[in-house]
């Protein structure tokens, strides 16, 4: 009885090994892909802010609103978010694929605008800023033995209320309400990075049961996720952060 209950713990332990490392395998293909999506979206940022022929693909000059390219590159990326995610069991790794890089240079495409409303040295500082706080957040997500699904519940309702807030200031106009918001957003995707992180880890944990193809397309559904944590994250810090041109 004793020999089996010491053999019960070693493989106990054995899988609990097992378990840790399959994990830290699946958390690397995640930001591996989340590292690849951040370089083709910095790029083609850098790439159309920095070309007055593309910028004027996107942009009206004359009316100074955008064009059918700009509210394309504008609103697709939620469409792109949409189909990746409830789509996840029809489309095949390869598919996914495209559409995931696909999605990351559309977002560059988008995010180009900013290049040309704040100052490049505030835009570097906003986003090495953005790296610290968002890789803190993550290895406390990562390391830490609390569970954070009720917190991350909580911060997931604090998210749809400050959708519905953006909203209703958007036909407002509030410069003090926006200021709220920002804050209010910071806080919100903070945390969020952390629980997403944790939960991440604990879906990697079992990718072996998975198989392949699955554990592929989870690992670019959770890049996907912690893209977006940095990319909000990031944007928010901006109004703060940001100096106008």
């Amino acid at each position: 009885m004793f020999e089996q209950t010491n053999n019960r713990g070693f493989f106990s332990a054995q899988q609990g090994t097992q378990d840790v490392a399959v994990a830290k395998s699946f958390m690397s293909q995640v930001f591996g892909w989340m590292a690849l999506a951040m370089v083709l979206t910095a790029v083609t940022a850098y790439w159309f802010a920095s070309s007055e022929s593309l910028m004027r693909s996107l942009i009206n000059v004359e009316t100074g609103g955008m064009t059918g390219l700009g509210w394309f590159v504008t609103l697709a990326p939620i469409g792109f978010v949409l189909l990746m995610s409830f789509g996840f069991q029809r489309l095949s790794p390869a598919v996914l694929t495209l559409l995931f890089i696909a999605f990351s240079v559309l977002m560059g495409m988008s995010l180009s605008f900013i290049l040309l409303v704040y100052t490049a040295a505030s835009v570097y500082k906003t986003f090495a800023v953005t790296a610290i706080m968002f890789g803190a957040m993550a290895v406390t997500g990562y390391t830490t033995k609390t569970d954070l699904t009720k917190f991350g519940s909580i911060m997931m309702m604090g998210l749809i209320g400050l959708m519905v807030a953006m909203l209703i200031n958007f036909f407002m106009k509030s410069g003090t309400m926006d200021y709220i918001i920002s804050i209010i957003g910071v806080l919100i995707f903070t945390g969020l990075t952390a629980y997403d992180v944790q939960r991440l880890k604990r879906i990697g944990a079992g990718a072996g049961e998975y198989g392949a193809e699955n554990t592929k397309k989870l690992s670019i559904l959770g890049a996907l996720t912690l893209y977006l944590d940095f990319i909000n994250l990031f944007l928010f810090l901006l109004r703060f952060l940001g100096d106008r041109k």
